[in-house]
């Protein structure tokens, strides 16, 4: 298990994107702040299928939780992130966890509950190969959380997170087809 946590991390390390954005992460200051899911993973699915580093990469999501849930709290800290981040090159989108279930609704028709840290956010995520996020401790080294362990991941393999209100439903299904565009080696387990 910790090989494969370490195998993790030296993956995600190598990515200059990830290397970029935790560098920046070690001078940021928001509140419980965790780089999160896609960079990562998909980070290791492009090593395993020979892919250049960055190949898929959407963008670059960093979570934090502050229990101030007004909308006006939350753009002052993304207006400092979209400042901070800016050396990266890179889209890099901040969103605090303590507010998600009070735009979810709205954004993808159903509800959302309450969550009480960012790592509360990545244990919802729709499948457990995402369910995953670093960062930057002392020394240089990252923490990992990694709540399902890391087996879908290193096996690209999406099944429904038990957590997710409604399961295989079209979101799941769009990111399915996603994934398996840009990395063929992606299945769906039963």
């Amino acid at each position: 298990m910790l090989e494969r946590q370490q195998e993790f991390l030296d993956i995600v390390r190598a990515n200059p994107g990830v290397a970029a954005v935790v560098e920046r992460m070690r001078t940021f200051g928001a509140p419980d702040l965790w780089l999160v899911s896609g960079c990562l993973f998909q980070s290791v699915w492009n090593v395993l299928e020979r892919k250049p580093p960055e190949h898929g990469i959407l963008d670059y999501d960093l979570f934090y939780y502050d229990p101030d849930t007004s909308y006006e709290a939350e753009d002052v800290w993304i207006k400092r992130a979209a400042t901070h981040f800016a050396a990266t090159g890179l889209k890099v989108e901040l969103r605090n966890q303590a507010r998600v279930h009070l735009w979810y609704r709205e954004k993808f028709g159903v509800d959302y509950p309450p969550l009480t840290s960012s790592c509360d956010g990545v244990d919802h995520f729709l499948f457990p190969a995402c369910m995953v996020a670093v960062r930057p401790i002392a020394d240089g080294k990252l923490e990992l959380y990694a709540p399902l362990g890391l087996d879908d991941v290193f096996n690209r393999t999406l099944r429904s997170n038990p957590l997710w209100p409604t399961p295989r439903d079209e979101r799941f299904w769009s990111k399915v087809r996603r994934y398996q565009s840009a990395w063929p080696s992606v299945t769906v387990a039963d």
